[in-house]
């Protein structure tokens, strides 16, 4: 059965090598046929992300959003933390080319949050990141990474109040990202602790409305991409997350829109693998990963 999820379409990004090449050759057809491609494929949103061209050549920048307009309805999603960047990709977007719809500025952090000094002058969505909060340190305040459900929890708690009560943002235009983490080197249980923070999220009457999504094909980063069985792997675990989160109210997903993705059964191998591993911690943890590879 497949989920009923959104998915913020992920493809025009640099870190794809087909799609720097895009960039590289300022191949605006290329790129307009790979937004209608993920389109049609069902995306919710389409990503955006020039990469570092975006600080050194902002009117490229506006040209690929107007460009992206041009052929497609679906509303995009500007990734670039300075609020210089955010503030040009708000200006170049047309939500009446969008059938109204309003962008995603991806994204704000406690310790980032000037970019919700546009938010007035422009009206947006927004990608919530919950993986860091802001404490005192010697009288400065600095970030520090979540590692633990109640600090991711809070951290999400804090901030999604803080956009709805301070700006009046409706709880439906706010994403909590909940940075899903490599298994690889995951000695410190931060999986099972995502999953925790998406329960304590999703069962919080504060935060009815408040949508969660995160960028799943962290997950499987340096594990080959098939089991010894030749079965999709890195896929299966993507999955195997969302079989145990969609429930929990977990409901976007950065990625590519074309995978598609499937509810995996009670005793199915990575299923019961992966949940074998949220239970693990330091060595134990690295042996459990070794599991995955056994067809």
């Amino acid at each position: 059965m497949s989920f009923n999820i959104r998915i913020i379409g992920e493809r025009i990004n640099p870190g794809f090598k087909s799609t720097k090449a895009l960039f590289d050759n300022s191949d605006i057809p290329g790129i307009r046929a790979l937004a209608v491609k993920q389109a049609e494929a069902g995306a919710s949103w389409l990503n955006v992300n020039i990469g570092a061209r975006a600080l050194t050549d902002t009117e490229w920048m506006a040209t690929v959003i107007r460009a992206i307009q041009e052929v497609t309805t679906v509303p995009l999603s500007f990734d670039f933390p300075s609020k210089k960047v955010q503030e040009v990709c708000l200006q170049a977007y047309d939500p009446a080319k969008a059938h109204g719809a309003l962008p995603l500025v991806n994204s704000i952090t406690e310790h980032r949050w000037d970019l919700m000094e546009l938010y007035g002058p422009y009206k947006f969505k927004v990608i919530l990141m919950a993986s860091e909060r802001v404490e005192a340190v010697n009288g400065a305040m600095v970030a520090k990474g979540n590692k633990s459900a109640d600090e991711i929890y809070g951290t999400a708690r804090r901030c999604a109040l803080r956009l709805m009560n301070d700006y009046g943002m409706p709880a439906d235009d706010i994403i909590v990202d909940m940075s899903v983490s490599a298994i690889i080197a995951d000695t410190e249980g931060l999986n099972r602790s995502t999953v925790e923070a998406i329960r304590l999220i999703g069962q919080d009457p504060a935060l009815k409305g408040v949508h969660m999504m995160g960028g799943l094909s962290n997950i499987g980063q340096q594990l080959p991409p098939k089991a010894v069985d030749g079965s999709d792997l890195k896929h299966a675990l993507e999955c195997a997350f969302l079989t145990l989160t969609v429930p929990l109210g977990f409901d976007t997903v950065l990625g590519t829109p074309w995978r598609g993705y499937d509810e995996l059964p009670a005793g199915h191998y990575v299923l019961t693998t992966y949940q074998n591993f949220l239970q693990q911690t330091g060595s134990n943890a690295l042996r459990a990963v070794r599991k995955f590879y056994k067809a």
